[in-house]
C-alpha cells in the first residue's frame, strides 16, 4: 500500500492534539511531511538538537522532532512498526548515553563515560519502545574505573552522576521531558542506590535474584556509558539467565506473575471502554510472556531461541518446533497489531496510556487509525486478542509431556493399586533425614506435594521393589531434588516417562543416577523427536556456554551427546520411533561426537606439536558403527590412518615425525573420547580391528595400511573391512580409502578358501563367545552373526554389494533377498533389548510388551514365535550357500 502522508497529516492535526501543536512548531518538518519526503523529514529531526550546549535541551527537541515524524510516518504506512520501535530504541541509547556524559563531565571535565554502565532491559533492551516508553535501565557502576574528583568516594560519585542522569532525562520542562526513567528494576530497590557497584550486582544475580529478574534479562543489553564493561558484566550472569538445567520454580513464577496481573486487572475481559490492551487478557503483557517463558524453558540449551525481540523469539522458537508455526504468526500479528493501537492511543496526547477510552474520545482514537468510529475499532482489536488469549491460557495450564494413551505401560483407567506395607515405609523413610536432597523444609514441602502421584507409580510398576531401590539410588546420588519434584508435580506426563526409565531400562535409570538433570530435557516438546542430521549435532556439541578451552569442549561434547543418547533410550521405551530409526540417530550422535572430538585433540595438540602439512588423521569407522545403526551399548569399532609422507615432521615448538606425531594425535582422540571428565565418559573405543592388531601402531599411514591389507591380512580382517566408513577427514582423504578399500575387498579370492575360512571362523565363535540368553538376536545361531557372515561371504566372493550397510546389502544377492525381514527384526530386538533387558533374559510383563512392540508383534508370544522363524530362514539359508546344518537351541 502506498504511503498517503496527505491523509495522515489530516488525521494527525484532527485527532491528536499533540501531534498537531508538533506541526505547529516544526514547520520546516511539517513541510517535508506534507511533500512526502519521511526520510529527509527524519533525518532533519534527527539534527534537531544539534548547536545546543545544553544537553537535556538538546535532546528534549530532538526527541520531540523525531516523535513527531515517527508518528506521521506511521499513520502514512510510509514506515513500519519495526523502524519506528527501531529509531525510538535507538534514540534511547543515545540519549542515555549522553546522559551519562553529561553527567560526569559536569563534575569531572573532558572525562569520558568509563565505569558507568547503562543496561537496557524490557522494551528498551529488545529495541521496540513505543512512542511514550519510560526505559527501565540499571545503572551500575566500577569503582576502579569511574572518574571522580579526588575527594569523592566511588559509591558517592556514582549515586551523583545516577540523579543528574535520571534529572537530565525525565524532568518535565516547558520543552517537555526525554524519556522517564524508571529504575525499579535494578536489584532490592526500595533499598538499593540508584547505581550499583558491578561487584555486588553480580554477587546478587549469582546467589539471591527472584524468578522475575531472569524474565527481565533475556532482553537485557548494554547500551550506554562504559558499553563494553556492561557487555561483559551481561556474558559473566549469562548462566543466571540461560540455565542449562531447568529451573521450573522460576518459570511457575512467570505464570504466577501472570495470574497476578490478571487478577490486579479490574477493567473489562474483553476489548472494550477500559480494557488495558498491555495488561488485560490477550494483552501485549502475555504475547511477551509467552515467548520469555518458552525461552526460559528451552533457552538454556538451544542458544537460537535468545532473541530480545519478541516477534524474533516467536519465530525461533517455531523454527525449532518449540511452538506451532501458526501459533507464532498468529501471536505474532497480534503482537504487531496491539503495538500499533498502543501508540494511536498514546499519539493523542504524549500520555503513557494502554486503556481504551469510552464514548467520543474512543471514536477520536479510532478515527485516528482509519476506522470510521469505535465500535468498528473495538472488533478490530477483539480480533487481535482472541488467539493470544486462547494460546496463553493454554499455555498456564499445559502439560507439554503426554504418554501416549496406547503405550503398553499406561494401566487401565480406575485400576487402583497399592504398594505394599514394607516397600511404603520405605518410601515414608525417605523424610527421616537420611538422603541429603531430602532434609530441607521447602525440599520436603515439594516432595509431599508427589508424594501420591509418586506412590500411586510405584505401585503399578512391573517391579515395584526395584522402582523403590531406583529411586532410593537417585536420591543417594542428587545434590538437590526440589526442582525434579516441582517437575513432576506441574507435568504428571513427566511422573510415568521417570518411572518408565528407572524401572524398565536399567541403563537410563543409571544415566538418571549420574546426571539428574537428563529428567529436564523431558519436559521438552522435542523429547520424544528424533534428533537432526550429523552436521546439526556437531554444531550444537561446538557450542560452548561454559568456555573454549579443551575441557569444555570435551565437556560440552558429552553433555550434548548424553543428552540425545538418553532421550533416544526413552524414545525407543516409548515405542515412539522404529528402533532402526533410533539406531541409525544413535550412529549419527557417535560420529558427530567424534568428529567434534577429533577437531578439539587436533587443536590442542598442534598448540605444543603444531602441524603437518599435507597430513591429516583419517578415521574409519567399523563394525554397527561402519553401518550406521548402534546400539545404547554399543562400543565404537575404530582404525586410524594418516595421509602425506613418513619423512615430514610437524611445525610446532616441539616438533615430532609424522608416524609418532599421528599416533600420539590418535591417543588424544581416543582419551578424547573415552576419558571421563566432569561430565562423565562418551564411549568405549576398540582399536583392536586395526593392522597387527593389539600388536600394531594405533595409527598407519595410507601406504602401510593398503599395503598390509593385500599382502597380510587374514580374512576374518577383510570381512571386517566390509562395513567400514571413512568418518573424519577432508574429502579427498575420505575418496583416497574408499578406493582403497574397494580395491582389496574386490580382489579375486579362492571360493573354497573363503568358506573354509569363514566356517572356521565361525565355529570358533560359537567355542569361546556363546549366547547369553533366550533374546541373544546376535550371537545364537541363526541370528545377526550368522546373517552377517553370509552376506560378508558372498561380499567378497561376488566382488560386489560392497555396502557397511547390512540391511542393504543383503538386498543385493538373489539368495539372501528374502532375509530383509529377519534382518529388521533382529536388529529391532537387538536394539531394544540392550536397554529392556541387559541380561538378554526374558524381562518382566511390562518389558515384554514394549520388546514387543518395537518389534511389530501384537503379543511377545508372536514376538518369540517370529524370532524363531527368522532364525530358521537364516539358517535354512546357511545350509543353502555353505552346506552345512545349524544345530538351533
Amino acid at each position: 500500500m502506498d504511503a498517503d502522508w496527505t491523509n495522515a497529516l489530516e488525521r494527525a492535526r484532527g485527532h491528536a492534539p499533540f501531534l498537531a501543536r508538533g506541526l505547529e512548531k516544526l514547520p520546516e518538518i511539517a513541510a517535508l511531511l506534507a511533500e512526502g519526503k519521511g526520510d529527509e523529514a527524519l533525518l532533519l529531526a534527527k539534527a534537531a538538537g544539534e548547536g545546543i550546549d545544553d544537553t537535556g535541551l538538546a535532546l528534549r527537541r530532538e526527541k520531540r522532532a523525531l516523535g513527531l515524524v515517527l508518528a506521521i510516518g506511521d499513520l502514512a504506512g510510509a514506515f513500519d512498526l519495526d523502524k519506528v520501535m527501531r529509531e525510538l530504541s535507538v534514540f534511547a541509547d543515545r540519549a542515555l548515553h549522553r546522559a551519562i556524559e553529561a553527567a560526569i563531565s559536569r563534575r569531572v571535565e573532558g572525562a569520558e563515560p568509563q565505569g558507568m554502565i547503562g543496561l537496557a532491559l524490557g522494551k528498551h533492551g529488545a529495541g521496540e519502545l513505543n512512542y511514550s516508553s519510560d526505559i527501565d535501565p540499571i545503572l551500575l557502576f566500577d569503582p576502579q574505573t569511574l572518574p571522580r574528583r579526588e575527594r569523592d568516594e566511588p559509591g558517592e560519585a556514582a549515586q551523583r552522576y545516577a540523579r543528574e542522569i535520571v534529572r537530565l532525562m525525565s524532568e518535565v520542562t516547558s520543552e517537555g521531558y526525554v524519556f522517564r526513567v524508571d529504575l525499579r528494576l535494578r536489584p532490592a530497590s526500595e533499598v538499593s542506590p540508584l547505581a550499583l557497584p558491578l561487584d555486588a550486582a553480580i554477587t546478587h544475580y549469582e546467589s539471591s535474584a527472584l524468578a522475575w529478574e531472569r524474565a527481565a534479562f533475556i532482553r537485557a543489553r548494554s547500551c550506554a556509558g562504559d558499553i563494553a564493561a556492561g557487555e561483559a558484566f551481561l556474558d559473566h550472569i549469562r548462566p543466571f539467565v540461560w540455565r542449562r538445567s531447568l529451573d521450573f520454580g522460576a518459570i511457575d513464577e512467570v505464570r504466577r506473575l501472570t495470574h497476578r496481573i490478571r487478577d490486579k486487572q479490574t477493567g473489562p475481559r474483553e476489548p472494550s471502554p477500559g480494557y488495558d490492551v498491555k495488561l488485560g487478557r490477550g494483552g501485549i503483557r502475555e504475547i511477551e510472556f509467552f515467548a520469555q517463558t518458552h525461552q526460559l524453558i528451552h533457552g538454556g540449551r538451544d542458544p537460537s531461541l535468545r532473541h530480545k525481540r519478541t516477534r524474533a523469539a516467536l519465530d525461533a522458537l517455531a523454527a525449532t518446533g518449540r511452538i506451532g508455526e501458526d501459533d507464532a504468526r498468529l501471536l505474532g500479528e497480534s503482537y504487531d497489531g496491539l503495538r500499533r493501537i498502543e501508540h494511536r492511543l498514546q499519539m493523542v496526547t504524549d500520555q503513557q496510556t494502554h486503556t481504551l477510552p469510552s464514548g467520543e474520545a474512543l471514536d477520536n482514537v479510532a478515527r485516528l487509525d482509519g476506522y470510521s468510529d469505535g465500535e468498528a475499532w473495538l472488533a478490530h482489536i477483539a480480533e487481535l486478542c482472541a488467539p493470544v488469549a486462547e494460546r496463553y491460557d493454554a499455555l498456564l495450564a499445559e502439560d507439554e509431556i503426554s504418554v501416549p494413551a496406547d503405550s503398553p505401560h499406561v494401566e487401565a483407567t480406575g485400576t487402583q493399586v497399592e504398594l505394599d506395607e514394607t516397600l511404603a515405609a520405605r518410601v515414608r523413610n525417605w523424610t527421616d533425614g537420611r538422603y541429603p536432597p531430602l532434609r530441607s523444609n521447602a525440599a520436603l514441602s515439594a516432595f509431599e506435594a508427589i508424594r501420591p502421584m509418586l506412590v500411586e507409580s510405584l505401585a503399578g510398576s512391573p517391579d515395584p521393589e526395584r522402582a523403590v531401590a531406583r529411586w532410593e539410588s537417585l536420591l543417594e546420588r542428587m545434590t538437590s531434588a526440589i526442582n525434579l519434584f516441582r517437575l513432576m508435580e506441574a507435568r504428571p506426563g513427566l511422573m510415568q516417562l521417570l518411572a518408565d526409565c528407572l524401572t524398565l531400562a536399567p541403563p537410563l535409570a543409571d544415566a538418571i543416577a549420574r546426571r539428574p538433570e537428563l529428567v529436564d530435557a523431558l519436559i521438552d516438546r522435542s523429547a520424544l523427536d528424533l534428533p537432526g542430521s550429523r552436521e546439526e549435532l556437531a554444531d550444537e556439541m561446538r557450542r560452548s556456554e561454559r568456555g573454549d578451552t579443551y575441557e569444555d569442549r570435551l565437556d560440552r561434547i558429552r553433555i550434548v551427546t548424553g543428552e540425545t543418547r538418553f532421550a533416544l533410550g526413552v524414545q525407543l521405551i516409548e515405542t515412539t520411533h522404529d528402533p532402526l530409526d533410533i539406531a541409525a540417530a544413535l550412529s549419527r550422535t557417535a560420529e558427530a561426537a567424534l568428529e567434534c572430538a577429533q577437531e578439539a585433540a587436533e587443536e590442542e595438540f598442534a598448540r605444543r606439536h603444531g602441524r603437518i602439512e599435507g597430513g591429516e588423521l583419517i578415521v574409519l569407522g567399523l563394525g554397527r558403527l561402519g553401518g550406521g545403526a548402534l546400539t545404547y551399548a554399543s562400543d565404537l569399532d575404530l582404525i586410524y590412518l594418516f595421509t602425506g609422507s613418513h619423512e615430514a615432521e610437524s611445525d610446532g615448538d616441539r616438533p615430532l615425525g609424522a608416524t609418532l606425531y599421528f599416533n600420539r594425535l590418535a591417543q588424544r582422540v581416543s582419551a578424547a573420547l573415552s576419558v571421563p571428565t566432569a561430565e562423565g565418559a562418551l564411549y568405549e573405543v576398540d582399536t583392536r580391528l586395526r593392522p597387527q592388531g593389539a600388536q600394531g601402531p594405533l595409527a598407519v599411514s595410507l601406504d602401510s595400511f593398503e599395503r598390509y591389507q593385500r599382502e597380510d591380512a587374514w580374512t576374518w580382517e577383510h570381512m571386517a573391512l566390509t562395513r567400514a566408513r571413512p568418518l573424519t577427514g577432508s574429502k579427498g582423504a575420505r575418496e583416497k580409502v574408499a578406493a582403497i578399500l574397494s580395491d582389496v575387498l574386490c580382489r579375486e579370492r579362492d571360493a573354497a578358501t573363503l568358506r573354509s575360512d569363514l566356517l572356521e571362523m565361525r565355529g570358533e565363535m560359537v567355542k569361546h563367545k556363546a549366547a547369553k540368553g533366550p533374546l541373544d538376536a546376535k550371537l545364537l545361531r541363526g541370528g545377526l552373526v550368522d546373517l552377517e557372515f553370509l552376506v560378508h561371504f558372498l561380499q567378497l566372493r561376488e566382488r560386489r554389494g560392497l555396502t557397511p550397510k547390512l540391511g542393504y546389502a543383503l538386498t543385493e544377492f538373489d539368495e539372501l533377498a528374502s532375509l530383509a525381514d529377519a534382518h529388521d527384526l533382529m536388529t529391532r530386538l537387538l536394539v531394544g533389548t540392550r536397554l529392556l533387558a541387559p541380561d538378554l533374559a526374558i524381562p518382566g510383563k511390562a518389558s515384554r510388551a514394549i520388546l514387543a512392540r518395537m518389534c511389530e508383534a501384537k503379543k511377545f508370544k508372536k514376538l518369540q514365535a517370529r524370532f524363531a522363524e527368522a532364525r530358521g530362514q537364516v539358517a535354512a539359508k546357511w545350509h543353502d550357500v555353505f552346506g552345512e546344518t545349524l544345530e538351533l537351541d
